[in-house]
């Protein structure tokens, strides 16, 4: 996309829905007249329009102030950041393959767009010399604009603002590269978890699963032309939740073969080469910059600031988790052998949540097969998050079917403050298809901040199979907890109260954003939340008070392939990114035996436990924004269950402790430093101790 770069605005048709604001309710974009073709003349424009912003706020003569510096900044680049949030939205949620080729047309010379203005010296004196004129007292700023300013100055200097040319062009040159290996991958990654998809021929195969689930699958079959079969689709982790319910042990070891060989099996959606170019190509970068290798760059702008403090965590972790595994599995081993009357049987992966499923059910006297009547997806959304949402923190929510949406099965909400002001938009697109990727995530359309005098639009994304018309959406647990998981999210974002855009919500460091949707997991367990949301979809009859207890008392049952599973994947990821460019293997061949070296290497290799995420399908590290950052979700633990003992011991959900929370962490985004915020709403810093009892790790 060299050709698109340019200083010179590009004049937009002004027939073209991004070509300014939308007009709708919220500025939610109109997606009742958005087409492909919108999409690169938008982004033609956008980089030439904000490239010219950046131009006027470099060659200003006038002394540097606030205003000329970090306001117009913020406010630069707002055509491209419109059409750039609906691109990628419908990249993850929706992708055609046409929407496939436009973003991995369009990556490098976005790459290219970005180093245009973090390599562009004359901004950068811009932004030093304000620096120097607040620290002599000659002008005035908030806090937030002094935060702004620091993160900023940093921004350029890890973006390579001070290296010689010749570097700086290398480093462009290897984050072009990057982008596009980068898009290959997600590519990749969809068409080859859409090829291991498993075909069985009857509904016999599928024992063990319910007739909702069933139905399902005849309907996944039947949507890829496979009338009269059913089609298990995969999930994005290696477990998929079919494993704890298929009785036919065959067809459980086809599913989980297919789920752990994705991106190795040879041929156009084999991800193995493009995975070691791109660690290849991060090293160097990390190198150039300074960094011993990418994981110190990561985490050098985290709130762990160090490797040393990733790798303590993780590795202190290891032992124990291994430990409780290990002591599950001998449960598993011999509740596998006499099912199947068999001394001799061995535990395999592929039967490792079937069986947790049984020793669950005896030990505890319930079924997860049971639950599922009681998890109906509306219920869970309307009576279980909303109404959670409304205890803490007072807000209501009004379905808008009246707006338009990217997808038939998009749900749009209206969201209303305590006092009835106008909150913002929560987008839920909650089902499973062909054109989404795996996983859950949450989003934003549009970033709430007060500069630009906009509220939020926050989308949530799950992966549940989507059942035939007129049938029930039945969750298992581990959905349910997706759920709250990704609202915490979307309360992140609906809460921002900041002045500058890139401050808005979910705006954090890596390590702390997953923090407040991992808190919010505490709402599903509520008794008197759980009362109201898990009621039978028939009959109304609430769940039975036993179950809730029984399920209460069981949260740690399988703690330990949990968190050694997470754990793995996490220790996974740092061993790929703290090679240096020349420890990266060579061959493709050699990805798995790197994985499994350094799985044993970190004591956390066992036969029947693979990672959450193996290397050849991690997205979150290859194509998710999380390289050497997925260890955030048991950084951001530490906080989470640190809170949640803060909740327990000052009353538990009320409208007191919402204010308090919502105040003190999820309105601040990322207008502060991250630790500081949490220490002030905690009075203290965090402490390890809730963590480890959490997960039966003391």
């Amino acid at each position: 996309m060299n050709g698109y770069m340019s200083v010179n605005p590009v004049r937009l048709d002004a027939h073209n829905p991004f070509s300014s604001r939308s007009l709708l309710e919220y500025e939610l974009p109109d997606f009742a007249k958005i087409r492909l073709e919108h999409y690169l003349p938008a982004i033609i424009a956008g980089m030439a329009q904000e490239l010219a912003e950046i131009e006027q706020i470099a060659a200003e003569t006038a002394p540097a102030t606030v205003t000329n510096v970090l306001d117009a900044f913020e406010s630069s680049g707002e055509l491209l950041n419109r059409v750039l949030t609906v691109l990628y939205n419908q990249h993850g949620a929706d992708a055609t393959t046409e929407i496939e080729d436009l973003e991995e047309q369009v990556a490098p010379g976005l790459s290219e767009h970005h180093d245009a203005i973090y390599m562009n010296d004359r901004l950068y004196a811009r932004f030093v010399a304000l620096d120097a004129r607040i620290t002599a007292g000659e002008v005035q700023s908030s806090p937030a604009a002094r935060w702004l300013l620091a993160t900023t100055l940093t921004d350029f200097t890890r973006s390579g603002i001070t290296l010689p040319k010749d570097e700086r062009e290398q480093l462009r040159n290897i984050n072009a590269r990057l982008t596009t290996l980068e898009s290959a991958f997600g590519r990749k990654l969809l068409a080859g978890a859409n090829a291991a998809s498993v075909v069985v021929d009857s509904a016999e195969e599928l024992n063990g699963l319910d007739d909702n689930a069933i139905a399902a699958a005849a309907q996944a079959a039947t949507e890829r032309g496979l009338e009269g079969k059913y089609l298990l689709e995969m999930q994005l982790p290696t477990d998929q939740g079919v494993l704890s319910k298929l009785t036919n042990r065959k067809v459980r070891q086809r599913v989980y073969e297919a789920s752990k060989n994705r991106g190795a099996t040879g041929g156009v959606n084999d991800t193995r080469a493009d995975i070691l170019e791109v660690v290849k190509l991060r090293a160097q970068a990390a190198a150039l910059l300074g960094y011993e290798h990418h994981s110190a760059y990561v985490a050098e702008d985290s709130t762990a600031k160090t490797t040393a403090a990733v790798n303590e965590i993780l590795h202190s972790l290891a032992p124990a988790a291994v430990k409780n595994a290990k002591r599950e599995a001998k449960d598993l081993q011999a509740a596998l052998r006499a099912d199947l009357e068999s001394p001799k049987a061995k535990l395999q992966p592929w039967d490792w949540q079937f069986y947790a499923e049984q020793v669950r059910r005896d030990r505890y006297a319930l079924d997860d097969a049971l639950l599922r009547p009681y998890l109906e997806l509306g219920n869970v959304v309307h009576k279980g998050i909303f109404a959670a949402a409304t205890g803490l923190y007072g807000i209501t929510f009004v379905e808008r079917p009246d707006l338009p949406v990217y997808h038939p099965d998009v749900q749009t909400y209206e969201v209303f403050d305590r006092n009835g002001s106008a909150l913002g938009l929560f987008v839920a697109d909650f089902y499973t298809r062909e054109t989404k990727r795996g996983g859950a995530w949450m989003n934003n359309l549009v970033d709430q901040n007060h500069l630009l005098a906009q509220r939020a639009i926050v989308v949530n994304n799950l992966n549940i199979p989507k059942p035939p018309a007129g049938q029930p959406t039945l969750l298992t647990w581990d959905e349910v907890i997706t759920v709250f998981h990704e609202f915490g999210h979307a309360l992140h974002g609906l809460f921002s109260n900041v002045y500058y855009p890139s401050h808005s919500g979910t705006n954090v460091a890596r390590d702390f954003v997953e923090y407040p949707s991992q808190v919010n997991e505490i709402w599903a367990w509520d008794p008197t939340i759980l009362a109201q949301y898990a009621v039978h979809y028939e009959t109304g009859e609430p769940i039975k008070q036993e179950w809730i207890e029984t399920m209460i008392s069981s949260r740690q049952f399988n703690e330990g392939f949990g968190t050694t599973e997470y754990l793995a994947a996490a220790l996974l990821d740092q061993a790929w990114h703290q090679l240096t460019a020349d420890q990266v293997p060579t061959d493709p061949d050699q990805v798995q035996e790197f994985e499994r070296s350094a799985l044993k290497d970190a004591g956390i290799y066992l036969d029947e436990i693979a990672p959450r995420y193996r290397t050849t399908y991690y997205n979150h590290i290859f194509g998710g924004g999380y390289s050497a950052g997925y260890y955030s979700y048991i950084w951001s633990e530490v906080l989470d269950a640190d809170t949640v003992q803060w909740f327990t011991e000052n009353g538990g959900l009320t409208l007191a402790n919402g204010d308090k929370f919502r105040k003190e962490v999820l309105a601040r985004g990322g207008s502060e430093d991250s630790l500081g915020a949490y220490e002030k709403f905690r009075g203290r810093p965090q402490i390890i101790a809730p963590l480890l009892a959490r997960r039966g790790l003391v």
